[in-house]
């Protein structure tokens, strides 16, 4: 860990990542505020997150393409677009105008998140890659922890009107990654049209990658966008299931640096399989107990459900080695698309049988999703994967 906290750059792509996602997690403490100000449905405010995480997973991909023939240069400038864009939310007077801002903002979002992943996966040593890739992930699994600690306190005092403060932090810290980040521009690994035509794709491997990645996604959107919603019509207020939101989330982010670790040792394959196993008796607990326990059941879906990701990442980059800017944007992109369109799908869901069976649906999920796990590669396959594709430099290098 100390090595990783000595790196400078990675510290500051650490911050960016924690930036960038804490608008994510403002977005479902806005939910009820916005139900009463557009008069919602669960389904219809659902589309606010769709409208954001939906062009970030769309544009994701692009990006990644970019990021392997140009370099990351503009990671900075993405997270200030973000910034910039998310502050007008609360200033717009229709709802088809606050979707429009909220898919700009995604935007930004979908640019940086794979930047950032290219960036850091130069930064990082092979042998210790899971664990270091789990620890940047983790700084933005805080960042959505933080915001509904952060929404609560702005629109609490300010009102909706609060998100034009948000502009600061993200314009701040884009400004401060650029700088820090001047000296050491990634360069764009070259190569020839025919040799990245020559690299053959693990076509079943990757989409069993980015099945799983797309199953969790769904999963963790859900649980984090309608915690606040589910406690507020139970006759919860703010002080309690914002919270409880942010418990939920910071879990995730213990759970990530642990299974990074694990993954290490263990192999990622086998620790995927065994969150999966151990999530469904958690959702379980979490919509059949709700109340102060759920805290408790929080921290369960937390550490199982959100902590694998970085892993699925650093598969698809792996699988995919001479176009990890392309891979980060497939499995991150589609996997937060699913989850961008979990949440409207789960509110539909809700307004029919309620938001706890709703909820509850994901016990057949997790199960479905055990089933797509137990065909990802295993370590030594990925070695023989690896091995079998022309070995080049890095798409970046630091």
């Amino acid at each position: 860990m100390k090595v990783f906290l000595r790196n400078g750059k990675l510290l500051t792509l650490m911050l960016g990542h924690l930036t960038v996602d804490s608008y994510v997690g403002v977005i479902p403490v806005l939910y009820p505020i916005l139900i009463g100000r557009f008069r919602l449905s669960l389904a219809t405010v659902g589309l606010v997150s769709l409208a954001y995480s939906g062009t970030a997973a769309i544009s994701q991909p692009l990006f990644g393409v970019i990021a392997d023939r140009y370099g990351t240069r503009l990671t900075g400038v993405a997270l200030a677009w973000t910034a910039l864009t998310f502050a007008l939310i609360g200033f717009v007077q229709s709802f088809p105008l606050l979707l429009a801002i909220a898919c700009a903002s995604g935007l930004g979002s979908g640019a940086f998140h794979p930047f950032g992943a290219l960036d850091v996966r130069a930064l990082l040593p092979a042998w210790r890659r899971s664990f270091g890739m789990s620890v940047y992930v983790t700084a933005g699994t805080v960042g959505v922890a933080l915001g509904p600690l952060i929404g609560i306190a702005l629109f609490g005092a300010l009102g909706v009107r609060g998100t034009g403060v948000l502009i600061i932090p993200g314009v701040v810290t884009g400004a401060y990654l650029l700088w820090r980040m001047r000296s050491s521009v990634p360069q764009v690994a070259r190569r020839g049209a025919a040799g990245v035509a020559g690299q053959a794709i693990p076509v079943f491997a990757l989409a069993m990658v980015i099945g799983v990645m797309m199953s969790r996604s769904w999963t963790v959107n859900v649980f984090q966008s309608f915690t606040p919603t589910w406690y507020a019509q139970m006759g919860y207020g703010p002080s309690f299931y914002g919270p409880l939101a942010t418990t939920l989330v910071l879990a995730s982010a213990v759970g990530t640096v642990g299974c990074g670790s694990l993954a290490d040792r263990f192999g990622r394959r086998t620790v995927i399989l065994a969150t999966l196993v151990l999530s469904a008796p958690a959702v379980l607990l979490y919509t059949l107990f709700p109340g102060p326990w759920a805290f408790l059941s929080a921290i369960l879906i937390g550490v199982l459900a959100a902590s694998t990701a970085p892993l699925m990442l650093l598969m698809a980059q792996q699988l995919m080695a001479a176009r990890a800017g392309l891979a980060s944007g497939l499995v991150m992109g589609l996997g937060f698309v699913t989850g961008a369109l979990g949440v409207p799908i789960n509110g539909a869901i809700a307004d029919h049988i309620g938001l706890q069976k709703s909820l509850m649906t994901h016990v057949i999920l997790v199960l479905a999703t055990i089933a797509i796990a137990w065909f990802l590669p295993r370590e030594d396959e990925m070695e023989r994967i690896a091995a079998s594709q022309r070995e080049v430099p890095a798409a970046v290098t630091p």
